[in-house]
């Protein structure tokens, strides 16, 4: 959601800003949806969701079902993000360095970047072994409780982290998910030390993520390199022992491609 005074703005459209909270009102549990569920998942009015859905199935970006009168996305709000991904300058420099760092360790590397208090996958390369846990392109998940965004969180300036932080709502997503606020900012002021963040099954049990840090030209983090094991081939230790310096490696040099250009003879 934009902020109070985005919103305010005389700029601001708030009929588009409608149609996209419709769009994205939809997931995994919720894959269709009819005009009244539509408009309580929304809290928009049940006209106004009638004319944006309407208006949404025209341009291809919803269907509706004619015996159950529900709408769900089409493969054209595929597009909206694909975009994304096929036009970010970040990806297409990371890209080669995650898919080394793939070929080297063999298991899932993966680049995140933060949206709100979330971080979102925009890049993924699958390891060579099955894996319990695989999320999509655009999957995102907490800050709080990742190795990602501890990692990201680690590459702000403390205050900025630990306002983000203190803004999370903390909630257990398994047993192993660390609940305590000042645990988890000291998680963070370690991987700000060490380079690299870990999260142990916070988010899906047995999973164990080592992350670091992307910085940006500025010198602030922007996003973050991070590797999934699962408990079943891989110790916490020799996570640490050996995929940690693999992804802080990584890490810099994506940042490196980010750093000002030095005139030569400086």
């Amino acid at each position: 959601m934009p902020e109070e005074s985005q919103a305010s703005s005389p700029l601001f459209n708030h009929s588009l800003a409608k149609a996209l909270v419709i769009l994205e009102s939809f997931g995994l549990d919720r894959r269709a949806m009819n005009l009244p569920e539509l408009a309580a998942t929304t809290g928009i009015g049940k006209s106004a969701v009638q004319r944006l859905t309407f208006t949404l199935e025209s341009l291809g970006y919803l269907r509706k079902d004619l015996y159950s009168k529900k709408y769900s996305l089409t493969p054209k709000a595929l597009e909206i993000g694909m975009r994304y991904t096929t036009t970010s300058g970040l990806i297409e420099s990371a890209n080669p360095y995650l898919l080394d760092l793939n070929i080297k360790c063999g298991e899932t590397v993966n680049l995140s970047e933060p949206d709100g208090l979330d971080m979102v996958f925009v890049a993924s390369f699958p390891g060579r072994f099955q894996i319990s846990v695989q999320l999509p392109i655009g999957g995102r998940y907490p800050m709080y409780c990742t190795a990602a965004g501890r990692a990201y969180l680690s590459g702000l300036a403390k205050p900025a982290a630990d306002a983000l932080l203190q803004r999370s709502t903390i909630r257990g997503y398994t047993p192993a998910t660390v609940m305590d606020r000042d645990e988890i900012i000291g998680l963070v002021d370690t991987a700000r030390q060490t380079g690299f963040a870990y999260a142990k099954g916070e988010f899906y049990r047995g999973d164990i993520n080592i992350a670091a840090p992307v910085f940006g030209m500025e010198g602030t983090a922007v996003a973050a390199v991070g590797v999934s094991v699962p408990v079943t081939r891989w110790s916490f230790e020799d996570a640490c022992d050996r995929i940690a310096p693999q992804v802080t490696e990584v890490a810099q040099a994506i940042s490196s491609l980010s750093a000002p250009k030095r005139p030569a003879g400086s």
